[in-house]
This record gives C-alpha cells, sequence and structure tokens, in this order.
C-alpha cells in the first residue's frame, strides 16, 4: 500500500489524528495509508491567538478537526463567525474563497478549509475582532 501523506515529527511533538492526541519520544516518519483527519502541532492556534474574525474562524475550524465528538457545537460557532464574515466582507474575491471554505467544511474536508483560511489571515488581519463568538471549550 503506498503512503498517502508521510511526514516527520520530532522527540516531544503531538499529532492530531481523528480525534486523538498522539505524541513520539523519539524522531519519527509517519505514513498514513488512508484517509485520516489530522493536525499537526505547529498548525494549532491557540485560543489566545484568535484575535480577528479569521482567525477565529480557523480556531473553529480546528476544533472541528480536533474534536469530532463536539461537532455540533462546533458548526453553530462555525456559521456565526462564517456568516458574520461573509456579511462584512466586501471584496468578492474573497466571499469566493470564504464560500468555498464553507464547502469545504460541509464536506468535513477540514484540513483543507484551515489552509485556505491560514491564506486569508493576511488579506483580513486588519478588521478589529467585531464579530467574536465564545469558542468551543474543549479545543486544542
Amino acid at each position: 500500500m503506498t503512503a498517502k501523506m508521510r511526514f516527520s515529527l520530532k522527540a516531544g511533538e503531538r499529532i492530531f489524528i481523528n480525534g486523538a492526541v498522539l505524541t513520539v519520544s523519539q524522531k519519527v516518519t509517519l505514513s498514513l495509508l488512508n484517509d485520516a483527519r489530522f493536525l499537526l502541532e505547529s498548525h494549532v492556534l491557540q485560543l489566545a491567538e484568535a484575535t480577528t474574525p479569521m482567525r477565529q474562524l480557523y480556531f473553529v475550524v480546528q476544533a472541528l478537526l480536533i474534536n469530532p465528538q463536539e461537532e455540533e457545537q462546533g458548526m453553530i460557532a462555525f456559521h456565526k463567525i462564517y456568516d458574520a464574515l461573509l456579511v462584512v466582507t466586501s471584496d468578492e474575491t474573497t466571499k469566493a474563497q470564504l464560500r468555498n471554505i464553507g464547502g469545504l467544511v460541509a464536506r468535513k474536508r477540514t484540513f483543507e478549509a484551515l489552509k485556505m483560511i491560514r491564506g486569508l489571515f493576511e488579506k483580513l488581519e486588519f478588521q478589529p475582532a467585531s464579530t467574536s463568538v465564545v469558542m468551543p471549550e474543549k479545543a486544542a
């Protein structure tokens, strides 16, 4: 079976796979052989860093990936922020990207949605966090 995804972890690093948290005691290369929901620790955004609406959206999508058992609560938070961003965003290119993100989340393609959101961080960083919502408690 051919590996679909390979990545290396250093001793002590964590990875989140299908809601489980794994840590390694020594440098290791992992190969995922089938589809799995995963997030590397280096891509985890802490709650204190969710200071803009786009970062809040990232945090909620991250919570959907890390805590799939909390999906219902996470989707409510996602839609609050997502809908608010669609309303306040005037740039049509950004709106199209947000709609793509919404479609990815709806299809449970959260890792791809996170990559797209990271790409929008700089574009929307100037906006104040006026569309904040209460974040799910059990993220990261």
